[in-house]
């Protein structure tokens, strides 16, 4: 399997491609990664260094790829946080020219603007430009619970709720959405869950809630979802092998003390999952 991952990177920690590349070829899948930023650190210290990488820039990346003969090897395109404007219109270009060369691509979005707690983090423009442009252009999506509202105009809490709200965003245009974080208020204290649905169904999954703030945990969980549906077909397998391994990254991140994902360290959680975590179909 290649996938061709348009995203973000840091040199110290793990967000964007950073968080998402390592993963992937750990279980097996040749990655492409192309820069939309080259930073020091995540923003979410307050302070970096480094360039945004223009939108044309990232097009001529691109088209260095494209001028090699991938395309048609190309079996997922996959993207994440959007820095600016102008990188959709790039994304979106490039998922219809990699589909032109191989029809059996698929497109995973991570629609990426914010969650809950700290609201949108994202230029204001972005929300909108994901739910009108992005989204209905992909085929899977991987928006947490805050972000499936904003996509389909609802406020999602309930299991019922969110469902009603996945069945908004597929009518769009994405077929296999995973929400990736469900908090509804009936469920059982100190978990969280994640939810998969496609035209096959609908599957739960419930873990224990790791009590801290993880930056580049949803980049891992979208690439390891997107990989691993890719490959199998099965939105329950896929989703079974995701929640184990990223909890097993969560856990042991969380008691390293460390703030920064403990990427590396957590590599057997990816190639070898526990699969302590059976999700229920509930659709």
């Amino acid at each position: 399997m290649k996938i061709l991952s348009i995203q973000s990177a840091v040199a110290y920690g793990h967000v964007g491609n950073s968080a998402a590349v390592f993963p992937l070829q750990r279980i097996g899948v040749e990655v492409l990664p192309v820069y939309t930023v080259n930073f020091s650190n995540h923003t979410g210290y307050g302070a970096w260094r480094g360039p945004l990488i223009s939108p044309d820039d990232v097009r001529e990346v691109l088209l260095g790829i494209e001028e090699r003969g991938v395309l048609p090897q190309i079996d997922v395109v996959l993207s994440g946080y959007q820095g600016g404007e102008g990188i959709a219109e790039v994304i979106l270009e490039t998922v219809k020219r990699v589909k032109a060369a191989n029809p059996a691509a698929v497109y995973s979005c991570d629609p990426v603007m914010g969650n809950a707690k700290s609201g949108c983090f994202v230029a204001p423009a972005i929300p909108v430009l994901l739910r009108d442009r992005v989204v209905p252009a992909a085929d899977l999506i991987t928006p947490n619970q805050f972000e499936l509202g904003f996509l389909t105009g609802t406020e999602p809490d309930t299991l019922e709720s969110t469902l009603a709200s996945v069945e908004l965003v597929r009518a769009t245009g994405p077929r296999t959405v995973l929400v990736t974080s469900v908090e509804r208020p009936d469920r059982e204290e100190g978990t969280i869950e994640m939810l998969a649905v496609g035209d096959g169904g609908a599957w739960l999954v419930q873990t224990p809630y790791i009590p801290m703030k993880a930056n580049g945990s949803g980049d891992v969980t979208a690439a390891l979802f997107t990989a691993h549906h890719r490959r199998t077909g099965d939105l329950a397998e896929a989703l079974a092998h995701t929640t184990s391994s990223v909890f097993e990254l969560l856990s042991r991140t969380h008691e390293s003390g460390q703030r920064e994902l403990q990427l590396v360290e957590s590599q057997e959680a990816y190639a070898h999952p526990k699969l302590e975590f059976t999700p229920r179909q509930v659709v």
